[in-house]
C-alpha cells in the first residue's frame, strides 16, 4: 500500500471504531481486517499501529480540534495526529490526502485553516487543562490524582506508552527455562520478569499465537501484574479454590498450575461465551482439576457452598484504567456513570461471595484499576461491613506465597496493606489486590 492508502485505511478503521463506541476497538479492528484480507500483514501492522496511536492520544487531539471548533472526525483526527504526534509538515499532510475512496479528497478550506493553525504546535502545551495535559478523561482525573499524588506526571506518561508482551510459563507443561529455550529456538528472545517467578517478557510486539511454545501450552499470554494476583492467592495442592469472575480463565490457569493439578478450582462467570472459550485454554494448558460454573440470576450456588473454600479470588469487573496502555480506546469508552455502576457491582459481588470462604481461608479482591474508589476504598468499606474479615498485609501474603516457591522471590512490590501496581513504578499494567482473611 502507498503511504496515502495506509492513511485512507486508518481513516476507515477509525470510522468503524467511532460507529461502535461501546465495542472494544480491538474487536472492531479484528473484524475490519477480516473483511479486508487483501491488506498484507505489513500494511495491517502499520495501519493498526497508527490507529492505536490516534486512540491513545485522542483526548489531546480532541482538545486541540475543539479550540478551533472542529469536530473530531476520523479524517480530522488523522490530520491532527500527523501534525502533532508524528510531526509531519503541512505539505506532507496534503500529500497524504490526495483523494480516494475513504479520505474523500484533499482538505477543504475549513480543514486547511485548522491544519495551518496546528502545524508546528506541541501536543501538550502551557495553558492546557489538567485532563488533556495528562491525557486523562475528566471523570478519572480526581482518582488518578488521589492515587498518584506528586507522581501523577510520571504515572500518566507511562500510561501513554505501548505495553510489552508478557508471558507466563505454564509449570504443568515445563519449566520457565524450558519455555524461554523453546521460544528462543523459534527466534523469539525473552527476558525474565522482576517479580513473577513464572514470567517472561518480550520487549517488542511479536506474533506469538502460532508459536509451538504457545500451541503446546508451554506459555500463556498474561501481564506480570495479573500473574502476581494469582501468586497472592497462595493456592496449594489439595485446596478448594473459586475464581469467581473468571472470564476466559487466565488466572484460573495460573492458580491451577500453582496447585499442580491437585485439589479443585471452580471458574465462575456470568458469560457462557467466556466460559466456553476457557475450555480450549484449559485443555491446551493441561489443566484437569478445574470445573466451570455459569452464574445466572437467582443462582443459589454460593449459598449451597458457604464456608467450603480455602481461597476465593474475585477479579472484579472494573473501569480497566490500569490497562490503558493496551486498551487506549477505553479512555473514551468509559464514563463517570460506568464507574459508579461498577463500584456498586463490586460491592455486591464482595458481599455475596464472602460466605464462600471457610474460617481461616482467604478472599483475594483484585482489579485492573488504579482508582481508589474501586480499590482501597472498596476494601475498607467491605471490612467495615464484615467484622469477620481482616487484612493480610502484602508483606505477609507475599512471604507465605514465597514459601511455596522452588526459587527465592524478590521483595514484594510495595510495603502497604495491599498490592498497588502501575506501569511507571513496576513495569506492569495498573493492578490492585487485597488479601483478606476470614477469622477463625
Amino acid at each position: 500500500m502507498t503511504p496515502s492508502a495506509r492513511i485512507a485505511a486508518t481513516v476507515a478503521l477509525l470510522g468503524d471504531v467511532a460507529a461502535a463506541p461501546r465495542r472494544p476497538a480491538d474487536a472492531t479492528s479484528n473484524a475490519f481486517f477480516r473483511e479486508r484480507r487483501y491488506i498484507g500483514s505489513g500494511d495491517r501492522r502499520a495501519v493498526a499501529e497508527r490507529a492505536w496511536s490516534v486512540l491513545r492520544q485522542k483526548l489531546r487531539l480532541d482538545w486541540h480540534l475543539a479550540q478551533h471548533n472542529m469536530p473530531s472526525t476520523p479524517r480530522m483526527l488523522i490530520m491532527a495526529h500527523l501534525l502533532l504526534v508524528e510531526r509531519w509538515t503541512i505539505d506532507g499532510v496534503l500529500q497524504g490526502f490526495p483523494g480516494g475512496r475513504f479520505n474523500a479528497g484533499p482538505p477543504d478550506p475549513g480543514e486547511m485553516a485548522v491544519i495551518q493553525a496546528l502545524a508546528g504546535k506541541p501536543l501538550s502545551e502551557e495553558g492546557q487543562p489538567a485532563a488533556p495535559r495528562f491525557n486523562l478523561p475528566d471523570w478519572a482525573l480526581e482518582g488518578f490524582q488521589a492515587r498518584f499524588g506528586d507522581e501523577l506526571p510520571a504515572a500518566a506518561a507511562a500510561m501513554d506508552q505501548a505495553a510489552p508482551l508478557d508471558l507466563r510459563a505454564n509449570l504443568l507443561r515445563g519449566t520457565v527455562e524450558q519455555a524461554a529455550a523453546a521460544l528462543a529456538a523459534e527466534g523469539i528472545p525473552t527476558e525474565r520478569m522482576t517479580y513473577s517467578p513464572w514470567g517472561l517478557r518480550i520487549p517488542d510486539r511479536r506474533p506469538i499465537l502460532a508459536s509451538k511454545a504457545f500451541t503446546d501450552g508451554l506459555i500463556e499470554i498474561q501481564d506480570e501484574g495479573s500473574q502476581l494476583i494469582a501468586l497472592l492467592t497462595g493456592a496449594r495442592p489439595g485446596m478448594r479454590v473459586v475464581d469467581y469472575c473468571a472470564g476466559a480463565a487466565g488466572k484460573t490457569l495460573a492458580v491451577a498450575a500453582m496447585m499442580g493439578n491437585r485439589g479443585r478450582i471452580v471458574a465462575c462467570d456470568v458469560s457462557s461465551t467466556r466460559l466456553e472459550g476457557a475450555v480450549k485454554r484449559l485443555r491446551r494448558a493441561g489443566v484437569d482439576n478445574a470445573e466451570r460454573h455459569l452464574l445466572v440470576a437467582g443462582d443459589r450456588w454460593v449459598k449451597r457452598r458457604a464456608g467450603q473454600f480455602d481461597r476465593v479470588l474475585v477479579d472484579a469487573p472494573c473501569s480497566g484504567t490500569g490497562t490503558w496502555r493496551r486498551n487506549p480506546d477505553a479512555r473514551s469508552r468509559t464514563t463517570a456513570r460506568d464507574l459508579a455502576e461498577l463500584v456498586t457491582k463490586q460491592r455486591e459481588i464482595l458481599d455475596h461471595v464472602a460466605e464462600l470462604v471457610r474460617p481461616g481461608g482467604r478472599l483475594v479482591y483484585a482489579t485492573c484499576s488504579v482508582l481508589p474508589d474501586e480499590d482501597g476504598s472498596q476494601v475498607e468499606a467491605f471490612l467495615a461491613r464484615h467484622a469477620d474479615y481482616e487484612t493480610v498485609p502484602l508483606a505477609e501474603a507475599w512471604a507465605e506465597a514465597a514459601s511455596g516457591m522452588a526459587q527465592e522471590l524478590p521483595p514484594p512490590p510495595g510495603s502497604g496493606p495491599w498490592m498497588e501496581l502501575a506501569p511507571h513504578s513496576h513495569g506492569t499494567d495498573g493492578f490492585f489486590a487485597a488479601v483478606l482473611r476470614r477469622k477463625q
